[in-house]
């Protein structure tokens, strides 16, 4: 895999068990890559390794007046030079790759598994540990990745130089042989607490990233209640954190570097006295010390990458561990789809609460705890905490169907839904049926004084579908964002639509106007509402209420305000009492006779129907 053949066809299905698991598996899918890197490597230690025996060739063809040796050494030294510009020019490229090329098959991964998951991602994982783990973790990971085959070269290269010196001048050979090794495992001592420092780095970081998100999603309201300067402290204390943990961590790692340099400062004294020693008594010659003591020298050069490959190791374990906990989530019960790809019709059931929404009605679904609200909603998108709570579709599991067939039959538009910066345009180009078109959906949300404050606010702009939105939209209130994201889940007009609060930030006058626009435009389509505004439900062909996790009443909206005292308490948010006689409890005014009403004050389009269901 090359740079330019990003992004992978298919990024493949990662080990997530553990981090070390994670990392070995990336180890394995780069294969080709890391085996060049290893080969370019060891050119490059073995040309670098070999200055030293083409140096001590010269001094000693000096010393015996050869000329012909001479010129073989400075043949030997352009040799080693050519071949360390070639080695390391092409171990840099691989080593570039490897590393480019495994963040980005992270990052697909992780892409994928937020796509898979969707809004539920965010109630498992915190925001800014998601944002953590696709920016630095994945630059570690990389690391690591792309240091390892670097390292395993030099390990090779060292080994090798140490038998050559055996070979070549067993008296020193036998010295250097034992003293390596001793120098490149004396830093496993200091490992372990290594680690820990950077994992509490890590996790300090991790903090303030999810603090900083956080603050800023919220910046609005902070100003709202100017705790502007309490969140600053506290992101400033954060931040401090981090910087102490960072100095722990670089103190411990800066010991580490410390040993190896005085280490091979250690072994390198030794060699050259006891070498001395040995010249002295004539066992070695001059050019031999000189090639024992250069080799020595230039064995720094690959033990520097013992150290890099223990940092590594110690910076993208905790990363890789974090991105295996985010791969490892699934969706419900992760079946790869059983049934076939064609969307089922019908209507909707949860059997865990009961709920049933008839297909081609508007079902509104009011509920006392907005938690159990969520629970809820998040199991109509097809996410069930359990395997056994999946919803029915036309009697089909929605757990069952290929993900694609189950996104594109139910739309979940949770409380907080996210505008992603662009034109107004770009936002509503999604995925559609094509039978609901931008101008219909923007007219039912009621978004035409959204339509000009954003073509007010955009610099030439005169058409305002070109109008640009910030990101999030933040420059809009609450309720335009509200509006513009009801467009936008009307526009993809799928076969079920569930709108958890779509209206909460928006006043009573448009909001009736909104559910008229809803109800008309999903007129034949299946619509579920999360809500417990009384124009919504008044125009609902069906209310539900539910109580303690399971539906306990279910028909027309003004029927459930005088039979059942739970419902009223929940909908007028007054004590559960009797409503006053001569009042309409929904809607404050004299009671109107069933007898008078048509659907389109309230009562479903199949009374009969529906009652015999409830």
């Amino acid at each position: 895999m090359q740079i330019q053949d990003l992004p992978y066809p298919d990024p493949g299905v990662p080990d997530a068990r553990s981090g070390p698991r994670f990392l070995w598996w990336l180890f394995r899918n780069q294969l080709g890559g890391q085996l060049k890197a290893l080969a370019w490597g060891l050119l490059h230690f073995a040309a670098v390794c070999a200055l030293p025996f083409c140096v001590g060739t010269a001094v000693q063809a000096v010393v015996d007046r050869s000329g012909a040796r001479l010129a073989l050494a400075g043949g030997l030294l352009v040799a080693a030079g050519v071949g360390i510009a070639l080695g390391d020019t092409f171990l840099h490229r691989a080593a570039v790759t490897n590393w480019i090329t495994a963040a980005a098959r992270v990052q697909q991964l992780l892409a994928r598994r937020t796509a898979l998951l969707g809004a539920a991602l965010t109630r498992r994982v915190a925001a800014g540990e998601v944002v953590a783990v696709s920016t630095g973790d994945v630059e570690k990971i990389g690391w690591f990745v792309e240091a390892l085959s670097r390292f395993t070269a030099a390990a090779v290269t060292v080994v090798l130089v140490c038998v050559g010196l055996v070979v070549y001048q067993p008296a020193l050979g036998l010295l250097v042989a034992v003293g390596l090794p001793v120098l490149a495992l004396a830093v496993l001592p200091l490992l372990p607490r290594a680690t820990r420092r950077a994992d509490v780095q890590r996790a300090k970081a991790g903090r303030a990233t999810e603090l900083a998100s956080d603050t800023v999603a919220g910046l609005r309201v902070l100003r709202g209640i100017g705790g502007e300067d309490l969140f600053l402290d506290r992101y400033r204390d954060a931040s401090q954190a981090v910087r102490h943990a960072a100095v722990r961590s670089a103190r411990m790692w800066s010991v580490i570097s410390a040993v190896q340099v005085l280490l091979p400062g250690l072994l390198l004294v030794a060699v050259v006295w006891h070498g001395i020693g040995l010249a002295r008594e004539g066992r070695i010659g001059v050019g031999e010390l000189v090639t024992v003591y250069s080799s020595v020298m230039i064995l720094t050069y690959p033990l520097r990458h013992f150290e890099e490959i223990a940092m590594a190791y110690s910076f993208s374990r905790p990363s890789a561990r974090r991105a295996a906990g985010v791969l490892a989530l699934e969706r419900g019960t992760e079946t790869g789809g059983s049934r076939p790809a064609a969307a089922p019709t019908g209507d909707v059931r949860d059997p865990a609460t009961g709920l049933l929404a008839p297909a081609g009605l508007l079902t509104a679904v009011v509920c006392g705890d907005p938690d159990a609200a969520g629970r809820l909603a998040e199991r109509l998108g097809g996410h069930p905490a359990e395997a056994d709570d999946s919803v029915l579709l036309g009697g089909v599991p929605l757990d069952e169907l290929p993900l694609a067939s189950a996104r594109s039959s139910v739309l979940v538009q949770d409380k907080d839904p996210v505008l992603l910066s662009g034109t107004l345009r770009e936002l509503l180009d999604v995925p559609a049926s094509g039978r609901v078109g931008a101008d219909e959906a923007l007219a039912a949300a009621q978004c035409a004084d959204v339509l000009a404050a954003l073509s007010q606010g955009s610099a030439g702009a005169g058409d305002p579908m070109d109008a640009r939105v910030t990101e999030r939209g933040r420059s809009l209130s609450g309720g335009q964002r509200q509006r513009l994201a009801l467009a936008r889940s009307l526009v993809t007009d799928p076969e079920v639509l569930v709108l958890d609060e779509p209206t909460s930030a928006v006043d009573s006058h448009t909001e009736a106007r909104i559910a008229q626009g809803v109800r008309d435009l999903r007129s034949g389509r299946t619509t579920v509402v999360f809500t417990s505004s009384p124009l919504l439900l008044d125009r609902a062909d069906r209310v539900v209420f539910l109580h303690g996790g399971t539906v306990t009443a279910a028909g027309p909206h003004r029927r459930l305000l005088r039979e059942e005292p739970r419902y009223r308490a929940v909908v007028t948010r007054e004590p559960d009492e009797a409503p006053v006689p001569g009042q309409d409890p929904a809607l404050g005014r004299a009671p109107v006779p069933e007898a008078a009403l048509t659907p389109g004050d309230g009562l479903p389009h199949r009374r009969e129907e529906i009652e015999e269901t409830a």
